[in-house]
Protein backbone atom coordinates (compact mmCIF):
# COMPACT_ATOMS: atom_id res chain seq x y z
CA UNK A 1 0.00 0.00 0.00
CA UNK A 2 1.52 3.21 -1.05
CA UNK A 3 2.10 5.95 1.78
CA UNK A 4 -1.12 8.15 3.04
CA UNK A 5 -0.53 11.30 1.06
CA UNK A 6 -0.36 14.25 3.99
CA UNK A 7 -2.94 16.94 3.26
CA UNK A 8 -3.07 20.40 5.20
CA UNK A 9 -7.03 21.55 5.78
CA UNK A 10 -6.87 25.25 6.17
CA UNK A 11 -10.77 26.44 7.18
CA UNK A 12 -12.54 28.02 10.16
CA UNK A 13 -15.55 26.56 10.18
CA UNK A 14 -14.80 23.50 12.57
CA UNK A 15 -17.72 21.50 10.84
CA UNK A 16 -16.21 21.52 7.43
CA UNK A 17 -12.85 20.73 9.08
CA UNK A 18 -14.09 17.79 11.37
CA UNK A 19 -16.37 16.80 8.27
CA UNK A 20 -12.74 16.99 5.59
CA UNK A 21 -10.72 15.13 8.52
CA UNK A 22 -13.13 11.91 8.63
CA UNK A 23 -13.89 11.59 5.16
CA UNK A 24 -9.83 11.69 4.13
CA UNK A 25 -8.56 9.63 6.85
CA UNK A 26 -11.18 6.99 5.91
CA UNK A 27 -9.90 4.63 3.62
CA UNK A 28 -5.69 5.51 4.45
CA UNK A 29 -5.47 7.51 1.12
CA UNK A 30 -4.95 10.63 2.59
CA UNK A 31 -3.42 11.93 6.05
CA UNK A 32 -5.67 14.72 6.99
CA UNK A 33 -4.02 17.58 9.16
CA UNK A 34 -5.84 20.83 10.25
CA UNK A 35 -5.84 24.04 10.51
CA UNK A 36 -8.42 27.06 11.07
CA UNK A 37 -6.33 30.06 10.27
CA UNK A 38 -3.75 31.50 8.39
CA UNK A 39 -1.44 31.71 11.10
CA UNK A 40 -2.16 28.19 12.52
CA UNK A 41 -1.31 26.97 8.84
CA UNK A 42 1.97 28.91 8.36
CA UNK A 43 2.89 26.86 11.82
CA UNK A 44 2.23 23.88 10.66
CA UNK A 45 3.73 23.96 7.17
CA UNK A 46 6.81 25.45 9.05
CA UNK A 47 7.09 22.71 11.83
CA UNK A 48 10.39 20.41 11.61
CA UNK A 49 9.89 17.84 9.49
CA UNK A 50 6.35 18.76 7.91
CA UNK A 51 6.07 17.75 4.50
CA UNK A 52 2.25 18.16 3.21
CA UNK A 53 1.34 17.30 -0.27
CA UNK A 54 -1.19 19.15 -0.75
CA UNK A 55 -3.37 21.93 0.18
CA UNK A 56 -7.44 22.76 0.88
CA UNK A 57 -7.49 26.14 1.39
CA UNK A 58 -10.67 28.45 2.87
CA UNK A 59 -11.08 31.83 1.15
CA UNK A 60 -12.78 33.41 4.18
CA UNK A 61 -10.89 33.13 7.06
CA UNK A 62 -10.28 35.12 10.23
CA UNK A 63 -6.83 36.39 10.48
CA UNK A 64 -7.09 37.34 6.18
CA UNK A 65 -8.25 36.68 2.91
CA UNK A 66 -6.90 32.79 1.71
CA UNK A 67 -6.19 34.20 -1.67
CA UNK A 68 -3.72 36.28 -0.31
CA UNK A 69 -2.47 33.84 2.00
CA UNK A 70 -2.08 31.33 -1.17
CA UNK A 71 -0.58 33.94 -3.11
CA UNK A 72 2.26 34.47 -0.06
CA UNK A 73 2.62 30.61 0.25
CA UNK A 74 3.72 30.77 -3.51
CA UNK A 75 6.15 33.53 -2.70
CA UNK A 76 7.69 31.62 0.06
CA UNK A 77 8.64 28.47 -2.86
CA UNK A 78 5.52 26.64 -1.86
CA UNK A 79 4.82 24.53 -4.45
CA UNK A 80 2.15 21.58 -3.66
CA UNK A 81 -0.97 21.69 -4.83
CA UNK A 82 -3.41 23.97 -3.14
CA UNK A 83 -6.98 23.63 -3.77
CA UNK A 84 -9.50 26.62 -2.76
CA UNK A 85 -13.27 26.32 -1.36
CA UNK A 86 -15.32 28.91 -0.96
CA UNK A 87 -18.85 29.89 -1.14
CA UNK A 88 -18.19 32.63 -3.83
CA UNK A 89 -18.12 31.12 -6.71
CA UNK A 90 -18.69 34.06 -9.16
CA UNK A 91 -16.52 34.14 -12.31
CA UNK A 92 -14.14 36.87 -10.92
CA UNK A 93 -13.73 35.44 -7.82
CA UNK A 94 -12.81 32.16 -9.95
CA UNK A 95 -10.11 33.77 -11.59
CA UNK A 96 -8.69 35.55 -8.41
CA UNK A 97 -8.45 32.78 -7.05
CA UNK A 98 -6.00 30.76 -9.93
CA UNK A 99 -4.33 34.38 -10.53
CA UNK A 100 -3.49 34.03 -6.69
CA UNK A 101 -1.55 30.61 -7.51
CA UNK A 102 -4.30 28.26 -6.73
CA UNK A 103 -4.20 25.08 -8.70
CA UNK A 104 -7.92 24.38 -8.50
CA UNK A 105 -11.52 26.11 -7.23
CA UNK A 106 -14.34 24.52 -5.76
CA UNK A 107 -17.61 26.23 -4.78
CA UNK A 108 -18.99 25.39 -1.44
CA UNK A 109 -20.90 23.33 -0.96
CA UNK A 110 -19.12 20.98 -2.72
CA UNK A 111 -20.00 16.95 -3.58
CA UNK A 112 -17.19 15.27 -1.27
CA UNK A 113 -16.44 13.07 -4.32
CA UNK A 114 -15.68 15.79 -6.44
CA UNK A 115 -13.31 17.11 -4.32
CA UNK A 116 -11.41 13.84 -3.84
CA UNK A 117 -11.37 13.44 -7.51
CA UNK A 118 -9.58 16.88 -8.23
CA UNK A 119 -7.62 16.26 -5.24
CA UNK A 120 -5.83 13.01 -6.68
CA UNK A 121 -5.87 14.87 -10.15
CA UNK A 122 -3.49 17.77 -8.71
CA UNK A 123 -1.33 15.29 -6.72
CA UNK A 124 -0.95 12.83 -10.30
CA UNK A 125 0.24 16.63 -11.74
CA UNK A 126 2.11 17.47 -9.03
CA UNK A 127 4.18 13.88 -8.89
CA UNK A 128 4.68 13.81 -12.63
CA UNK A 129 5.74 17.77 -12.48
CA UNK A 130 9.36 18.97 -12.10
CA UNK A 131 8.49 20.40 -9.39
CA UNK A 132 7.95 17.21 -7.02
CA UNK A 133 10.73 16.74 -4.59
CA UNK A 134 10.79 13.38 -2.27
CA UNK A 135 13.71 12.96 0.22
CA UNK A 136 15.07 9.30 -0.12
CA UNK A 137 17.78 8.90 3.11
CA UNK A 138 20.87 11.17 2.10
CA UNK A 139 19.06 12.36 -1.01
CA UNK A 140 16.86 14.96 -2.20
CA UNK A 141 14.73 12.90 -4.92
CA UNK A 142 13.83 14.84 -8.36
CA UNK A 143 11.48 11.68 -10.13
CA UNK A 144 11.13 14.28 -13.37
CA UNK A 145 14.68 14.76 -13.30
CA UNK A 146 15.67 11.12 -12.56
CA UNK A 147 18.30 12.81 -10.42
CA UNK A 148 19.26 12.53 -6.52
CA UNK A 149 21.51 14.82 -5.01
CA UNK A 150 23.45 14.52 -2.31
CA UNK A 151 24.32 17.98 -0.71
CA UNK A 152 26.34 16.67 2.21
CA UNK A 153 29.05 15.92 -0.54
CA UNK A 154 27.75 18.27 -3.60
CA UNK A 155 27.19 15.04 -5.66
CA UNK A 156 24.40 14.14 -8.38
CA UNK A 157 23.94 10.93 -9.24
CA UNK A 158 21.35 10.39 -12.47
CA UNK A 159 18.81 7.48 -12.79
CA UNK A 160 17.63 5.71 -15.37
CA UNK A 161 13.72 5.36 -16.29
CA UNK A 162 13.03 2.61 -14.40
CA UNK A 163 15.18 3.06 -11.54
CA UNK A 164 13.71 6.32 -11.22
CA UNK A 165 10.19 4.91 -11.80
CA UNK A 166 11.37 1.86 -8.59
CA UNK A 167 12.59 4.77 -6.08
CA UNK A 168 9.17 6.45 -6.55
CA UNK A 169 7.07 3.50 -5.86
CA UNK A 170 9.38 2.45 -3.30
CA UNK A 171 8.70 5.88 -1.69
CA UNK A 172 5.37 5.93 -1.64
CA UNK A 173 5.36 2.40 0.27
CA UNK A 174 6.44 4.16 3.10
CA UNK A 175 8.79 1.76 4.12
CA UNK A 176 6.69 -1.14 3.72
CA UNK A 177 8.07 -4.27 1.87
CA UNK A 178 6.81 -4.30 -1.62
CA UNK A 179 6.42 -7.63 -3.62
CA UNK A 180 8.41 -8.11 -6.83
CA UNK A 181 5.87 -8.84 -8.66
CA UNK A 182 3.88 -5.87 -7.78
CA UNK A 183 6.38 -3.77 -8.73
CA UNK A 184 7.11 -5.66 -12.51
CA UNK A 185 3.74 -4.41 -12.93
CA UNK A 186 3.87 -1.44 -11.81
CA UNK A 187 7.02 0.20 -13.42
CA UNK A 188 7.32 -2.46 -16.80
CA UNK A 189 3.24 -2.98 -16.61
CA UNK A 190 1.47 -6.26 -17.21
CA UNK A 191 4.35 -7.33 -20.01
CA UNK A 192 4.95 -11.31 -19.91
CA UNK A 193 8.01 -11.15 -21.48
CA UNK A 194 9.86 -9.08 -18.26
CA UNK A 195 10.94 -11.64 -15.47
CA UNK A 196 11.62 -10.99 -12.00
CA UNK A 197 15.53 -11.43 -13.27
CA UNK A 198 14.93 -7.92 -15.00
CA UNK A 199 13.53 -6.11 -11.78
CA UNK A 200 16.67 -7.62 -9.94
CA UNK A 201 19.40 -6.51 -12.24
CA UNK A 202 17.91 -3.46 -12.09
CA UNK A 203 17.86 -3.18 -7.98
CA UNK A 204 21.41 -4.30 -8.23
CA UNK A 205 22.13 -1.65 -10.33
CA UNK A 206 20.36 0.86 -8.43
CA UNK A 207 22.19 -0.46 -5.18
CA UNK A 208 25.37 0.70 -6.80
CA UNK A 209 24.73 4.08 -7.21
CA UNK A 210 22.89 4.77 -3.78
CA UNK A 211 24.09 2.89 -1.32
CA UNK A 212 27.08 4.21 0.85
CA UNK A 213 29.19 1.18 0.78
CA UNK A 214 28.93 -1.21 -1.77
CA UNK A 215 27.41 -4.85 -0.72
CA UNK A 216 26.11 -3.07 2.07
CA UNK A 217 22.25 -2.45 1.47
CA UNK A 218 21.09 0.09 4.26
CA UNK A 219 18.78 2.00 1.98
CA UNK A 220 17.32 -0.28 -0.29
CA UNK A 221 16.45 -3.44 1.43
CA UNK A 222 15.01 -6.89 0.39
CA UNK A 223 12.61 -8.12 2.75
CA UNK A 224 8.95 -10.66 2.47
CA UNK A 225 9.65 -11.65 -1.35
CA UNK A 226 9.84 -7.45 -2.59
CA UNK A 227 12.18 -4.70 -1.68
CA UNK A 228 11.55 -1.75 0.72
CA UNK A 229 13.35 1.76 1.40
CA UNK A 230 14.93 2.01 4.78
CA UNK A 231 12.71 4.59 6.96
CA UNK A 232 14.32 7.59 8.60
CA UNK A 233 14.54 5.94 11.89
CA UNK A 234 16.17 3.18 10.60
CA UNK A 235 19.00 5.07 9.05
CA UNK A 236 19.43 7.00 12.17
CA UNK A 237 20.03 3.91 13.98
CA UNK A 238 22.71 2.36 11.37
Amino acid sequence: MASPRSVLIVDDDPAVRETLMDQLGLEGEFAPAVASSAAEAETALAAEGARFDAILLDIGLPDGDGREFCATLRQKGIVVPIIMLTGADGEQDVVRGLDSGANDYIAKPFRLNELLARLRAQLRVYDSSEHAVFTIGPYTFRPAMKQLLEAQKNRKIRLTEKEAAILKFLYRAAGKPVPRQTLLNEVWGYNSAVTTHTLETHIYRLRQKIEPETGDSRLLLTEGGGYRLATPAELARA
